[in-house]
């Protein structure tokens, strides 16, 4: 867990397996208070700057839509649950899955001060065991950029996911 600039051979995550599943865990400390966190996972206006335009009722028991920046995938979700600004649940629909990928995941992300700083875990769970490793290097992109919209910078392009694929395979090949 560090604030460090993202991009190298950093690795956020972590990867298990339950009940013949695989979940991805980041965690990531951000130089920012959670109230501020807590928007950039929330607020469409600002999800829409580093990781997908969001439309429909984001409050508990709510439904929405997400495409995601890159336009390579489209998914529907449901708010599972909701605890501003410490926690949020949410249930993931991809709209075309494709051989071998999960119809539906679950996204759980916490947030928790640390003095003026805020650390942030996300776990995507209900993935195939295949898959593991390229949902590993999905879910880092995702907390890179995080960390980029919060410090005015620049997104990770596809290049970053040739560099994190080798680390995460490498964890997933750990699994057994």
């Amino acid at each position: 867990m560090t604030s460090n600039p993202s991009g190298g051979n950093r690795i956020l995550g972590s990867l298990r397996s339950a009940e013949g599943t695989g979940i991805v865990r980041m965690e990531e400390r951000f130089p920012t208070n959670v109230d501020d966190l807590w928007s950039a996972l929330t607020d469409p206006r600002r999800l829409a700057r580093w990781i997908a335009e969001v439309e429909g009722d984001l409050r508990p028991g709510g439904d929405f839509g997400a495409r995601y920046l890159d336009g390579a995938l489209e998914v529907r979700g449901h708010v599972d649950g909701c605890q501003p600004p410490l926690r949020l649940l949410l249930t993931m629909r991809d709209t075309d899955p494709q051989p071998g990928q999960p119809e539906q995941t679950v996204i759980e992300a916490t947030l928790a001060s640390d003095g003026d700083h805020t650390i942030l875990v996300v776990e995507e769970r209900d993935l195939p065991l295949p898959l593991l490793p390229a949902y590993g290097a999905g879910v880092q992109i995702h907390m890179e950029n995080l960390a980029a919209h919060l410090a005015g910078g620049e997104l990770a392009g596809e290049a970053r996911w040739g560099e994190l694929i080798p680390a995460y395979s490498a964890l997933a090949a750990e699994l057994g």
